[in-house]
């Protein structure tokens, strides 16, 4: 799933270290958000969202999941 973390990471001068202990999680799996290989719990890409002020769809890119 895409996201723009990375993008709002930057603009913040922030490492993904700092953004992990905010939110409660590792620096990798930061890492494994931002490359695509790991999908956010709903807990977390809720955390991750709000910890930059925006709604989980401004974050996190829903348009290829698939539909049940």
């Amino acid at each position: 799933m895409k996201t723009i973390i990375k993008e709002l990471r930057k603009e913040r001068k922030m490492s993904q270290e700092e953004l992990a202990n905010a939110v409660g999680t590792t620096r990798q799996t930061i890492t494994s958000i931002e490359v695509e290989k790991y999908t956010a719990s709903l807990v977390l890409a809720y955390k991750i969202a709000h910890f930059f002020g925006l709604q989980i769809e401004d974050v996190f890119d829903f348009s290829d999941v698939e539909e049940i």
